[in-house]
C-alpha cells in the first residue's frame, strides 16, 4: 500500500470518527436522559477530540512524494 493510499484511509478513519461524534451527541442531547447521557456526551467529545487530532496530523504532514 503507497503511503498516499494509506493517509487517504487515515483520513477516512478521522472523518469516521467526526461522523459517530455526531450521532452520539444528538443522542446525549435529545435522545438519553440521566447517567447514561453523560456517558455518551463524554464519549462523543472523545470520538471528536481524536477525529480532529487525526485530521490535523494527515493535512499537516504534507503532500507525499511519489
Amino acid at each position: 500500500m503507497t503511503p498516499g493510499l494509506l493517509k487517504m484511509w487515515i483520513s477516512f478513519a478521522g472523518i469516521a470518527f467526526m461522523f459517530i461524534a455526531v450521532i452520539l451527541i444528538y443522542l446525549s442531547r435529545y435522545k438519553l436522559k440521566g447517567f447514561f447521557k453523560g456517558i455518551v456526551a463524554t464519549l462523543a467529545y472523545i470520538f471528536m477530540i481524536l477525529a480532529g487530532i487525526v485530521i490535523f496530523l494527515v493535512v499537516f504532514s504534507g503532500p507525499v512524494s511519489e
